[in-house]
This record gives C-alpha cells, sequence and structure tokens, in this order.
C-alpha cells in the first residue's frame, strides 16, 4: 500500500465521520418536520419542506401555519402561508381567523382575508363575532353587571314605571372595526326608555301599550355607528314604582313651610329689635323730661330770690299741681 495513503488515511475517518454526523444532524431535522410537509401534501395544500424548516427559523410554529392552511384548504378557502405566517408574526390569533372565515364561508357571509385579520389584530373575537351575525343574541337591558334589575323612569303624571328590556343583536362585519360595543347599545336603549316613558301623559298610557316602548325605541336608530344590528327590542316587564311626583310636591312643601318660618321669624326678630329701640327711646325722653323737672325747683328759688314770685303765687302753683295729680289719679283704672 502506498505509504502517503497510509499517512492520509486518518484524516480520511475524520473527514467521513464529521459528513456523517452532519447527515445526521440534518436527517434529524428533515423527520422532524417530514410528517408535516406529508400532510400538507396529502391533503392538497402543499407546503415546502424548506418553506418548514426557514419558519421555525422565523420564529414561527410550523404546525400551526399547516394545520390551518389544511383546514382552509379543505373548506375551499387558499390561502398562501405567507399570508399565515404575517399574521403569527403580527401577534394574532391564526386559528380563530381560519376558523371565522370557515364559518363565513359555510354561512355565505362575505369575510374577506384582510378585513378578518383586522378585525383579530383589534383584539375582537372574530370567531364570536361570525356566530353572533348567523345566530343572533340577546342583549339584557339593563345589563346584569351594571347591578341594576329595572330602568327606571317617570311619566308625566309622576309615577314611576320599572322596565326590562331584551335586545336582540347581530353582528354588522363591515362595522366591527371602529364600531360600538355592546355597552353602548344597552345606553342607548335605556336612554330612549326613559325618555319614551317620560314623554307619556300618563303611565296608564305605557301599561295598556308597552310595544309604544320599543316601537319608538327601534325607530330611532339606535345601532347606528355600532358594531351591531338591532334586530329587536322587547319589553320583558313593566312594574309601578313610586309616586315621585307625590314625594317632590311633599318635599316641596315641606320646603316652603321651611322657608316661611324662616321668614316669619325673621320679621318677629325685627319686631323684638324695633320693640327694643322705641323702649330704650322712651327711656331716654323720660330721662330728659327727668332733668327738665329737675330744672324747676332751682327756678322757683331764683323766682323766690329775685322777688319775681310771691307767697301766694307759690300757693297757687302748689294747689295747682295738687289738683293736676289728683285729676291724673282720677283717670287711672
Amino acid at each position: 500500500m502506498n505509504p502517503l495513503f497510509l499517512a492520509l488515511e486518518p484524516w480520511a475517518w475524520i473527514g467521513l465521520g464529521v459528513l456523517g454526523l452532519i447527515g445526521l444532524v440534518l436527517f434529524i431535522i428533515v423527520s422532524k418536520y417530514l410528517g408535516l410537509w406529508l400532510q400538507a401534501m396529502l391533503s392538497g395544500a402543499s407546503v415546502g419542506l424548506i418553506d418548514l424548516i426557514m419558519m421555525r427559523l422565523r420564529k414561527v410554529d410550523p404546525a400551526v401555519i399547516v394545520l390551518n392552511r389544511i383546514s382552509a384548504k379543505k373548506a375551499g378557502i387558499d390561502l398562501a402561508t405567507n399570508m399565515l405566517e404575517a399574521h403569527y408574526l403580527a401577534g394574532g390569533r391564526v386559528t380563530n381567523v381560519v376558523r371565522a372565515m370557515i364559518a363565513a364561508e359555510k354561512a355565505k357571509i362575505d369575510l374577506l382575508w384582510d378585513r378578518a385579520v383586522a378585525i383579530d389584530l383589534a383584539g375582537r373575537d372574530i370567531v364570536d363575532a361570525v356566530n353572533t351575525s348567523v345566530n343572533p343574541k340577546v342583549i339584557d337591558c339593563p345589563s346584569r353587571a351594571s347591578g341594576k334589575n329595572t330602568i327606571d323612569a317617570v311619566a308625566k303624571d309622576g309615577i314611576q314605571l320599572r322596565a326590562k328590556a331584551r335586545v336582540t343583536v347581530r353582528t354588522n362585519i363591515a362595522r366591527l372595526v371602529g364600531g360600538a360595543t355592546e355597552e353602548t347599545i344597552i345606553a342607548r336603549v335605556g336612554e330612549g326608555i326613559i325618555s319614551t316613558i317620560g314623554s307619556a301623559e300618563d303611565h296608564k298610557s305605557v301599561l295598556e301599550n308597552p310595544d309604544r316602548i320599543s316601537k319608538t325605541v327601534l325607530a330611532k336608530g339606535l345601532d347606528s355607528g355600532t358594531a351591531f344590528e338591532i334586530l329587536s327590542i322587547d319589553i320583558a316587564d313593566v312594574d309601578v314604582g313610586e309616586n315621585i311626583g307625590a314625594q317632590l310636591q311633599a318635599a316641596q312643601a315641606e320646603a316652603d313651610t321651611k322657608r316661611f318660618q324662616a321668614q316669619a321669624e325673621q320679621r318677629r326678630a325685627l319686631a323684638v329689635a324695633q320693640e327694643a329701640e322705641f323702649q330704650a327711646e322712651a327711656q331716654k325722653n323720660r330721662a330728659v323730661v327727668i332733668l327738665a323737672e329737675a330744672d324747676i325747683p332751682r327756678a322757683v328759688a331764683e323766682a323766690f330770690r329775685s322777688g319775681n314770685l310771691g307767697v301766694m303765687d307759690y300757693e297757687r302753683l302748689k294747689n295747682l299741681q295738687a289738683d293736676t295729680g289728683m285729676r291724673q289719679s282720677l283717670g287711672k283704672p
């Protein structure tokens, strides 16, 4: 044997070993995706083996893409793998979108891939939306989550009515993205019920024709700008509540009574203050009179000293004062 061949033979064995190892790794990788590749091919939704490997490198689950492509293909919908991958990488729910498109296809609903993807990425449950479009659902008004059992409104005669309504809706796929949710429908229906009852002349007319509420509310086009189409509004129950008008009148009368009492008390306090002022003025005038009377003895004494007043004049003055005092005493009761 050639000595040069014997010298290179160990390196040849090492090279063969490396090649064998690489081949084993490739075989394991290929065998991992071989089942998906074969399943897709036999289902008529073929996906390249290299594409499956590249999906893994792009952080995409090949099983999700392949299985959903097969489901869509069997339903008569041809979805390219790059479309499914793009939605998967965008954080969408590929399985939900495919299921929704299959359901829409069977129900003869026009649902394109772009619209379905937009609805899913908007956070809406596309499967539930399609199901609701096929099978309308009933919404309670008021909702149970609100904690209220009835919608309360007062007619013009002051009687309170408590109503319950059930709204039958179906999803409007065209307005699902950007359309208002169930809460808006409930709020609008509640507002319409309150407005209709409030405009009634008396509560009896509402009790006689409960359908008047549903007809009036339904005619207002409450589903405008929402993601639903209202099919019907049914009044489930109407009960008579309290006499709000009488309560308001009683409260108003009580408030008026308190106001009048306050005004009377104000006038009484003013009268008391005026009386006190008058008494003070009278006391002041009496003091003036007393001061004036105190000057009389001094004036009499001065008259005596100056010779302007004699004894007889003084006696006549005393007799006059005595006569005046007697008449005053007789005039008292």
